[in-house]
Parts: C-alpha cells; sequence; structure tokens
C-alpha cells in the first residue's frame, strides 16, 4: 500500500506530487503551496541546504513532504526514479518539472559548446528523461497532471538569449508531443511560462533590476494548482501567467 501522507486537506489533498528545482525560486515556492493544498511533495534539487529549508518551512506548516536530493545533470540518476517512486508510492499523481538554466548571455557566434551542452542537458534532456522515467508511474494515477517550465524567450527575439530560448523551444515540442501522445490517458501535460519572476535566474540576467517590481514566485503557485487539479482538463496547452 501506499505510504502518502498529506494534511487531508486541500485541492491536492492525497496527491503525490515530485517538484525539481525545489531548493529555491519558483520550485520552493510551488512545493511548499502543494503542500499547503494537501499533497505529498518529493522535493528535487542539487542545493541540500535549500530543501532543508523547504522541510522546514512545508513541516512547520503542518505539511508532508520527501527530500529527495538530485543532480538533474547526472542523467542516469532520474532513470532510477520511476522504479523508486512506485516502489513506495505506487504511483505518482503531478509532475513538476520546474529546474532549468540559463547559461551565458552572449551573441551565438560567441557561445561556449560546453556551455551550450549543459543547458540543453538540463532544459531539455533532463526533462526527456523524466518523462521517460516517470510517465509509467503517472499512468498509475486515476488524475496525472504534468507541468513543465516554459519561458517567452522561446520565441527565438531575445539576441544574446540563444541557448536558454532555443532550449525552451526545443522543451516546448516536446512537451506538446508528450500531450499528444498522452491525449486519450487520464493525464494533462501542461506549459508554464512565467513572465518575469524574482528569481536568481532573473537576477543574473537582469541584476539592474528592482526584483520588488517583480512578480514573486508565491504568486505563480496558485495557477500550477489550477494545472495539477485532478478537475484540471487542459492539455497540451502554453498556459502564460496573468492570461
Amino acid at each position: 500500500m501506499s505510504d502518502i501522507q498529506g494534511t487531508g486537506a486541500g485541492r491536492l489533498a492525497g496527491r503525490l506530487a515530485l517538484v525539481t528545482g525545489a531548493s529555491r525560486g519558483i520550485g520552493f515556492a510551488v512545493a511548499k503551496r502543494f503542500a499547503a493544498e494537501g499533497a505529498h511533495v518529493v522535493a528535487t534539487a542539487r542545493t541540500v541546504g535549500g530543501l532543508e529549508e523547504l522541510d522546514d518551512t512545508v513541516k512547520a506548516a503542518g505539511g508532508s513532504i520527501t527530500l529527495a536530493p538530485l543532480d538533474l545533470m547526472d542523467l542516469d540518476q532520474i532513470d532510477v526514479l520511476g522504479a523508486s517512486l512506485y516502489q513506495r508510492f505506487q504511483k505518482l499523481d503531478i509532475l513538476v518539472g520546474n529546474a532549468g538554466s540559463l547559461g551565458r548571455l552572449t551573441p551565438m557566434a560567441h557561445a561556449d559548446p560546453k556551455e551550450w551542452e549543459r543547458v540543453f542537458r538540463l532544459n531539455v534532456h533532463a526533462n526527456q528523461r523524466l518523462i521517460r522515467s516517470l510517465d509509467a508511474v503517472l499512468r498509475q494515477s486515476d488524475a496525472g497532471r504534468a507541468i513543465f517550465v516554459t519561458s517567452g524567450a522561446a520565441a527565438g527575439e531575445k539576441p544574446f538569449w540563444a541557448a536558454y530560448g532555443a532550449s525552451k523551444a526545443a522543451l516546448d515540442t516536446l512537451v506538446k508531443t508528450y500531450a499528444e501522445e498522452t491525449r486519450k490517458t487520464n493525464l494533462r501535460v501542461n506549459l508554464i511560462s512565467p513572465g518575469p519572476v524574482a528569481t536568481q535566474m532573473r537576477a543574473a540576467a537582469y541584476p539592474g533590476e528592482d526584483p520588488a517590481d517583480l512578480t514573486q514566485p508565491d504568486e505563480l503557485a496558485g495557477l500550477f494548482v489550477d494545472l495539477a487539479d485532478p478537475a484540471c482538463v487542459r492539455h497540451g496547452e502554453a498556459v502564460r501567467f496573468g492570461d
């Protein structure tokens, strides 16, 4: 039997949610909100300190969480996730593919090949491996939900953003294809484009901005709940925050 222990209340009560990049920013906020909505959260990230802070925050609020330190750049580690989740929980209700890398903003002709490959490894290849590893356990859910974080940079209209933008465009195609492949199942697969958000990644790209003028990560969390809700019918969409 599953040992999922949510809070018993909220829109995600009794659901099991895996959130990548959960140690800070959007992932931290989403994991916290999911737990508040009754989900048991499996939080993954490389930064153990950030995960421990999340653990303290969730448990202080009466939520339920499991920490799973994981470097998504090590693609082989991702392959064991599905089996581990099935062995312990027998299913996965919600996947949030949030972890991402900005890389260096530079003219495309000057891009370092190794840096380019690192950005694609995390933003594209890791998410493909997550789908490959977790598809079977998502299908065990009565209402599986997969949500991935994209960006307006995928449109290719930002000079110097080639690596990040191209990787997000590839992610968009990957996720929309997965949505088509699962259209006749209980899964609902969508993308979220959050816009300018006060995160470390945004600060690295725009160091002169005042983060107080931007959307805060906690403000986004409600949209993730909407798409994670078993009642959600949206599928194959790229949902922009604020629309």
